[in-house]
C-alpha cells in the first residue's frame, strides 16, 4: 500500500482540527479567549463594556503601580525591548542575576533562576532531576505544568490524595529506602484555593529521604508573615529543596523562578532544556518584577488590603450559601457542581459585568465544576458589594 504523503498527514491532521472546533462550536461553550480592549485597575473592557476583572492573579494589583510601570519604561530605554536569545548562548544580562539575588535572599535560598514562563520553571525543576529509577510522589491536583515536568521523566509516579499526609505516608511505607524519591506538590492550589499542610507533609517525608519540590505561584506574595510564601507560612524554611514560582502573579510581570541551594541551581543551569533553549527574559519584564518586589517588601498595605478584600469576599459568599470548597486564599472558587448550570451562571455575571473564569470536569474533579474567582488589593468595597450581588443574583436565576 502506498504511504500517505506529508500533505495527505498534514490535511488528515488539519481535518481533525476542523472537526474538533465545529463540535465546540455545537457546544456553544465559549468561556475562554476573551479579548479585553483595554484595563485599568481592576476593571477591564470587553466588546465597550466596562467589566470588574475577577479572574486576574494580579493579587497585589501593582500592574499598574508606578514605580513598577517606570522601571519597565527605564528597562526599555537603557537595554531596548529584547535579550533576542537564550542566557546560555547571548540573552544573559546584568539585570537577570540582580533580580535572581533579590528573589534568593527574601526567600531565604542560596541562589535562583529565573525563566521566561512559570509553566517552565515548573517543567524544569522536576524534568531536570528526576530521571529513570526514581520514584516521583505527587498530590493529584497539581498544575498542568507540573504534570508536563513530570512526563518529561522516566520516573515511576504514585499520585496520592489531595493535601492528604496520610495518603502520602501509605504510599511510602511500600517503596524501598534506597529509591531515590521526589515528592511534587504546590503551596497554593490555585483551583481549589486550599494551602498545603506543607509541615504535615514534610514530616511524613523525614524518614525517606525525599527531594521536594514545592511550586508556590500563589502563595507568592500572599503568605507568609511577609508575602515570602506557603514555606514561611508553615514556619519550613530550609527544609524544601526547590520552591518554583511565577512572575505574574503578585510579581506583576511574566516569567518564573526556580529557588533553591547554589549547587541545585548550578546543575538546572547546565542541564535543563527549559533554559538552555528558550529566550531569557525581556528588560521591561524583568525590571518590572524587582520593582514588585521591592514595592511588596516596602509597601505592605498592599497585602494587607489583599486579606481585608480576601476575608469580606469570603464572609459575602458565605452569607449567600456559596460552596467555596473550602477556601481560605484569595483564589476562592465558586463550585456549582453542574456543567450547564456553571454556564449559565457565568453567562449571567457577564452581563452583571463581572468577569470569571469557567473551570469544568476534567479541568476539575465531577461534580466540582466552578467559576474560578480572584481577589485583588485593587478591588474596592463598592466593587466587591457590586460583584457579590452579581454573584447571588447569577446563582438564583440560574436554579
Amino acid at each position: 500500500m502506498r504511504r500517505p504523503g506529508r500533505r495527505s498527514r498534514a490535511n488528515s491532521i488539519a481535518s481533525r482540527c476542523q472537526q474538533d472546533a465545529a463540535t465546540q462550536a455545537r457546544l456553544r461553550f465559549e468561556p475562554w479567549y476573551h479579548h479585553m480592549e483595554r484595563q485599568k485597575g481592576a476593571k477591564v473592557w470587553r466588546d465597550g463594556h466596562e467589566m470588574i476583572m475577577l479572574s486576574s492573579n494580579d493579587y497585589l494589583g501593582l500592574t499598574d503601580h508606578p514605580k513598577v510601570v517606570t522601571a519597565a519604561q527605564e528597562a526599555i530605554r537603557e537595554w531596548g525591548t529584547s535579550t533576542t536569545g537564550a542566557r546560555m548562548a547571548n540573552g544573559s544580562r546584568s539585570f537577570h542575576r540582580d533580580l535572581e539575588a533579590k528573589l534568593a535572599t527574601f526567600l531565604g535560598t542560596e541562589a535562583c533562576q529565573i525563566l521566561s514562563a512559570g509553566y517552565l520553571a515548573c517543567q524544569t525543576a522536576i524534568a531536570t532531576f528526576a530521571q529513570k529509577g526514581d520514584l516521583i510522589l505527587v498530590d493529584r491536583n497539581v498544575h498542568s505544568s507540573l504534570w508536563a515536568g513530570i512526563n518529561q521523566t522516566q520516573a515511576r509516579v504514585e499520585r496520592f490524595a489531595h493535601n492528604n499526609p496520610r495518603d502520602l505516608e501509605e504510599a511510602l511505607r511500600v517503596e524501598e529506602a534506597k529509591t531515590p524519591k521526589l515528592l511534587v506538590i504546590e503551596g497554593v492550589y490555585s483551583m481549589e484555593g486550599h494551602v498545603s499542610p506543607l509541615r504535615e507533609l514534610l514530616d511524613t517525608c523525614a524518614e525517606h529521604n525525599c527531594f521536594v519540590v514545592l511550586d508556590d505561584a500563589h502563595g507568592f506574595g500572599v503568605l507568609g508573615e511577609r508575602g515570602q510564601g506557603t514555606v514561611s507560612h508553615c514556619g519550613c524554611e530550609g527544609e524544601v529543596d526547590l520552591i518554583v514560582g511565577s512572575l505574574s502573579k503578585s510579581l506583576a510581570s511574566t516569567g518564573g523562578y526556580v529557588a533553591g541551594d547554589r549547587a541545585l541551581i548550578e546543575y538546572l543551569r547546565t542541564h535543563s532544556k527549559q533554559t538552555i533553549f528558550s529566550a531569557a527574559l525581556s528588560p521591561s519584564q524583568t525590571a518590572a518584577a524587582s520593582a514588585a518586589l521591592d514595592v511588596l517588601i516596602d509597601e505592605p498595605e498592599h497585602r494587607a488590603r489583599l486579606w481585608e478584600n480576601t476575608r469580606y469576599y469570603l464572609d459575602g459568599l458565605k452569607q449567600l450559601g456559596i460552596d467555596t470548597w473550602g477556601s481560605e486564599t484569595p483564589a476562592v472558587p465558586l463550585v456549582v457542581g453542574d456543567r450547564e448550570r456553571t454556564y449559565r451562571i457565568w453567562k449571567q455575571l457577564l452581563k452583571e459585568g463581572v468577569f470569571t473564569v469557567m473551570a469544568i470536569a476534567p479541568a476539575v474533579p465531577p461534580g466540582k465544576d466552578l467559576l474560578r474567582t480572584a481577589i485583588s488589593a485593587r478591588l474596592t468595597r463598592q466593587e466587591l458589594d457590586r460583584v457579590l450581588e452579581a454573584i447571588g443574583k447569577a446563582f438564583k436565576k440560574s436554579r
